[in-house]
């Protein structure tokens, strides 16, 4: 049933009312934070997780008029079987926000324990993953006539940082793909994305001394909440005269 059109507040309050926006990776953390944010906002959300099928399917029971979808974005088929689902149901699809991602922590100088297998599965989702749900999505986008896509990079993808090597350049790749593609869609398509530092999920739960530092260095003297950074997706979304920006949302410790 399609309930993008399902009464509601008013357009001034809801600006994304009559919108479909699919959240990928959606089913905790910061992708859980920015369908609640779209779904406030009027937008009928889409989650999505591949594996997280009872947290996410929870999170669509929670927002109004959301469905949940499982989906794998690093396997083609399933990327696009993901489009094509939410598109049925809803009958549209307005915003894409790639946010599914993966890593492994591994120290920087220890090369022989990123082996090509970690590259390989970490390329495949975050980078791979966001390619191919972004091209299955293009089409629809584009018929929306405000369709719009933000990425999820990370600090790591902007400076010398980040849980691993294979992390760091995945998330480059996400930050220059945003560039790219957003010269290659506009007019029709605005392409950005957000590059997070330390953000207080389920992911980083035991990233402590991380977390000091961030703490100590950054110069707003926190880490990043999840609704820090979907606000920032959030306001990406609702910028008309905005693309091919990578915006950092770190507390400033790019800074130092």
């Amino acid at each position: 049933m399609d309930h993008s059109s399902s009464p509601g507040p008013s357009t001034a309050d809801a600006p994304f009312r009559g919108q479909v926006v699919l959240v990928t990776g959606s089913s905790s953390g910061i992708g859980a934070a920015t369908a609640h944010r779209f779904a406030a906002a009027g937008a009928t959300v889409a989650v999505n997780s591949a594996t997280s099928v009872e947290a996410g399917a929870a999170l669509a029971a929670e927002l109004s008029g959301a469905t949940y979808h499982q989906a794998d974005v690093s396997d083609e088929d399933q990327a696009g079987r993901l489009v094509k689902g939410v598109v049925e149901r809803h009958g549209r699809l307005d915003v894409l926000v790639n946010n599914a991602g993966t890593t492994q922590v591994i120290p920087h100088h220890d090369l022989a324990a990123a082996g090509p297998e970690v590259w390989r599965r970490i390329l495949d989702v975050n980078v791979i993953g966001t390619w191919q749900v972004t091209v299955a999505a293009v089409p629809h986008l584009r018929s929306s006539g405000n369709g719009q896509v933000v990425n999820v990079s990370s600090l790591a993808g902007e400076r010398p940082t980040g849980s691993s090597i294979p992390y760091a350049c995945s998330k480059a790749a996400v930050s220059h793909m945003t560039r790219l593609l957003a010269g290659s869609l506009g007019p029709d398509i605005r392409v950005n994305a957000v590059a997070p530092g330390l953000v207080d999920t389920p992911w980083t739960a035991d990233w402590d001394a991380v977390r000091e530092y961030v703490t100590a260095q950054a110069p707003l003297r926190r880490t990043a909440t999840a609704d820090d950074v979907a606000e920032v997706i959030f306001g990406l979304a609702r910028s008309a005269y905005v693309t091919g920006e990578v915006v950092l949302v770190d507390g400033g410790l790019h800074l130092r």
